[in-house]
């Protein structure tokens, strides 16, 4: 299970927990909807960067503290474009981990916050989960891969009535775009949350990071079929193959060790 935090904890940065093979990342300031201050922005990098060399980290579980999943970062910090710059890196970060992501809505998504949950590769949520990115009513451009983002996952149409309309999108819609891969009661998020991490990380960690980026990239017309081919023949020369053909003769659960 998710380690809990006391409901009575200050806010602060946001938190890293490792469990097992699971690292767990939750926006930590429930007083304000989780929104990102200016400092939490290198701290958010760090932790995922940290997430990153991990050579045990087999899924990153991100969640929120509190009733609402995030509400983007601090408007009212916002200079000029060095602090857009920072928090876009944070959704490329995500998106662009060796290890598979899974987002646990705690609550509605707002502004920023709603890429950062779109950059993990699943998303559960609660009923009534509903999201709205004002930034046309604000007069602020969304950063550009925010963008690609934003119609890549969602497609166009969607894009467009998030981002230019300003639309707020409720749970049918967030599911029929692809935004909410699954709704679940808030009594059972955590464990369900848990439980596809875990089933993330049973499975072979090298052929399920060599198809994540393989997925990416044919998202993004970016498809190599010499590195598709690569870490396809990787696999194939791998203990853990081996150890899957192993397990399937024996009839038990194979034990991955990512070589």
């Amino acid at each position: 299970m998710i380690s809990a935090i006391p409901d009575d904890a200050p806010d602060g940065p946001p938190l890293l927990q490792f469990e097992g093979t699971r690292a767990v990342i939750t926006l930590n300031r429930p007083r304000v909807h989780n929104r990102l201050e200016l400092d939490d922005l290198p701290k958010l990098g760090a932790l995922l960067q940290r997430v990153e060399q991990d050579p045990d980290a087999r899924v990153l579980l991100l969640t929120g503290r509190g009733q609402t999943f995030g509400s983007g970062f601090d408007l009212n910090a916002l200079g000029d474009t060095t602090e857009l710059d920072q928090f876009a890196a944070l959704g490329d970060a995500i998106e662009n981990l060796r290890i598979p992501s899974v987002c646990s809505l705690n609550g509605p998504v707002y502004g920023g916050a709603t890429d950062l949950a779109l950059a993990c590769d699943f998303r559960i949520g609660l009923p009534g989960c509903r999201t709205f990115v004002p930034v046309a009513r604000l007069g602020i451009q969304f950063y550009g891969s925010g963008l690609r983002r934003f119609a890549e996952r969602l497609g166009l149409h969607a894009a467009k009535k998030l981002l230019l309309a300003g639309a707020t999108l409720e749970e049918a819609e967030l599911r029929r775009i692809g935004f909410l891969d699954e709704v679940v009661e808030p009594t059972a998020l955590a464990a369900r949350s848990v439980m596809l991490c875990d089933q993330l990380a049973a499975n072979a960690p090298l052929a399920v990071q060599g198809m994540k980026r393989c997925l990416d990239r044919v998202a993004r017309g970016q498809f190599d079929a010499n590195a598709a081919r690569a870490d396809m023949l990787a696999c194939l020369s791998s203990e853990d193959f081996q150890e899957g053909l192993a397990a399937l003769r024996a009839r038990r659960a194979p034990v991955f060790r990512g070589r």
